[in-house]
């Protein structure tokens, strides 16, 4: 690291690789401007520290192309030619240092905007998100063209439409306390009906008064729109509340908050920033938290960390970097759930780190917060695993060409874990990737049983499980919606009397609506009405998302209020009984 004080301004070098050497000259900068790094490995390094919560910023420019990663600033320039005797720069290596200062100074700026952390929002509003993948030919055969977006594709994106209660990866999203008489949930909020600026929510519904307080930003994305950087939420013992924000690969980090009082939203205060998505946080009562998470180390891989007292934390430990023989990276989605002392966590994996072939399924447990791993007949695993052939696996899909989209888990009345998922034969949307069907995987105590739910028409399609003693159920998206084959659709509610081998359509909870309906999250000890809680949104085109809760029938549905005058309301019932 290079760092000089002038008159008490940080300043900061920047040069070029001449052969074995650094040739170097300092520029006075902004006091927000605090160093820079010159890094000979590939190249000149420039790492810039702004001071501020946001930490570092990185891009890099090679042969002419730029990318963000980190936050940092690197740049590889394509002449490598010295500063010279008088330090005079020839033009390419002007434009690409214009190109340095344009970030640097951009990036600080951002850094300095105040942020609504702490603020309280006058409703529930979710965040609209589109990936921006989209397939095949559009409506007069010609091939899509993805940088002017026309013609539209019939099947639109790869998934798109509100995402506030996004993703299957991120859980939990809801807790009912009954210490309390709450429901405190999180969910990926906006500042405004035609804004895409994710604010990580938290708030709670009070089951004595049947209201909603205005809900309270955790966390302020700021320039991010992208709700995989939505939170998820734990409780301890105490009754703090702790909200783990998720980052984004190794782009943007995540963070961990805790609440000032215990069952308050009124307080957070800023624990950690670190590299996690995709945060699975389990707090075992009497014990301590575990923490299950992804990061892009190759390309997405599953790692764990443990603490006692949710400050001071394990070093991150590796769960899971599967291989196939000869390939260079991997990955897996997981979802995982606690039961007691007991962890399991259900993964896929993704041959040579390619998302879009996710397959398989595996199952690993832990008894003592990752101490020791086994698989469910009790066979020591040794993370991390990185074969394909595995006692951890439970299904081979790979040799059925199947794709496998993971959706939530949960342990039925004697402690076999149960998964719920999601087949297809590809990742594209449409009719062309049919059948797409929703099925339960259980352990019956000597074996893996399989069973399919229900047919659906997106791989995208998100529901919960709930298995309450002999009757099992989910509520999932199964039936087309407003807007068909693309993301969610209407939520329907499927029972089983035999442990998961038949199923049933028993409610429609949703219907005739304007938009798309989908990721129906189950909060942990899930009580009525606050039983089942989501998003709807359109998915072919920018729209409110409204945000919505049902009880265990499914035939009372009721949407939180979307703007809010005072300082708590009463959510609005859209669905009754007749009779009522």
């Amino acid at each position: 690291m290079t760092e000089t004080n002038v008159t008490g301004t940080r300043c900061w070098c920047l040069g070029f690789r001449d052969r074995p050497a650094w040739k170097r000259r300092e520029t006075q900068q902004r006091p927000m401007v605090s160093s820079i790094e010159c890094d000979a490995v590939n190249g000149p390094l420039y790492d810039v520290r702004s001071g501020s919560s946001l930490g570092v910023q990185r891009t890099t420019a090679r042969k002419g192309h730029r990318t963000q990663e980190n936050r940092r600033l690197e740049l590889d320039v394509p002449n490598r030619q010295c500063l010279g005797g008088a330090g005079r720069l020839n033009a390419v290596q002007q434009r690409w240092l214009s190109l340095v200062f344009g970030v640097i100074i951009a990036g600080n700026v951002a850094a300095q905007t105040p942020t609504l952390n702490g603020q309280r929002m006058g409703g529930y509003q979710g965040i609209w998100f589109t990936l921006g993948q989209f397939y095949g030919k559009g409506n007069d055969g010609q091939p899509y063209g993805k940088a002017s977006r026309k013609p539209v594709f019939p099947y639109g994106d790869k998934y798109s439409g509100g995402l506030g209660t996004y993703t299957a990866k991120h859980t939990p999203l809801a807790i009912y306390c009954p210490q309390v008489d709450k429901t405190f949930f999180v969910y990926g909020g906006t500042t405004a009906p035609n804004q895409r600026h994710l604010l990580c929510m938290i708030s709670y519904y009070d089951h004595a008064s049947n209201r909603v307080p205005k809900p309270v930003v955790v966390h302020d994305k700021q320039t991010v729109n992208d709700p995989h950087d939505n939170p998820s939420i734990a409780i301890d013992d105490a009754g703090y509340l702790w909200v783990f924000v998720s980052g984004r690969g190794r782009v943007r980090p995540g963070f961990k908050y805790k609440s000032v009082k215990p069952y308050s939203i009124d307080g957070f205060e800023l624990i950690s920033e670190e590299e996690m998505t995709y945060p699975q946080p389990h707090h075992v009562s009497g014990e301590g938290f575990l923490h299950l998470f992804t990061k892009y180390t190759g390309v997405r891989e599953l790692y764990w960390e443990t603490s006692d007292d949710g400050v001071t934390w394990t070093a991150d430990q590796k769960l899971a970097g599967i291989r196939e023989p000869g390939d260079s990276r991997g990955g897996h989605y997981q979802t995982s759930a606690t039961r007691g002392d007991v962890t399991g966590t259900f993964f896929n994996r993704h041959p040579n780190g390619v998302v879009d072939q996710r397959t398989d399924v595996y199952y690993v447990q832990t008894r003592d917060r990752g101490q020791t791993w086994t698989t469910i007949d009790g066979t020591p695993i040794q993370p991390p695993l990185q074969d394909v052939v595995s006692p951890a696996r439970v299904i081979d899909y790979a040799s059925q060409k199947l794709n496998v989209y993971l959706k939530d888990m949960g342990f039925d009345r004697d402690g076999h874990p149960v998964l719920l998922y999601v087949t297809s034969p590809g990742h594209e949307p449409g009719p062309p990737n049919d059948p797409r069907q929703f099925r339960v995987t259980r352990w019956d105590g000597q074996t893996w049983k399989t069973s399919v739910i229900c047919g659906t028409d997106h791989n995208y399609d998100m529901g919960s499980l709930y298995l309450d003693g002999e009757r099992w159920a989910c509520r999932i998206p199964s039936e087309s919606g407003p807007q068909p084959y693309q993301g969610g659709g209407e939520l329907v509610t499927w029972t089983s009397a035999d442990q998961g081998a038949t199923w049933q359509r028993e409610t429609q909870i949703t219907s005739g609506s304007e938009r798309n309906h989908n990721y129906a999250r189950r909060p942990m000890g899930a009580n009525d009405p606050f039983f089942v809680f989501w998003a709807d949104g359109d998915p072919t085109k920018l729209s409110e998302s409204h945000l919505y809760f049902a009880d265990s029938t499914g035939k009372r549905v009721w949407e939180l209020p979307y703007e809010m005058d005072g300082e708590f309301a009463t959510p609005v019932q859209v669905k009754a009984p007749v009779e009522e």
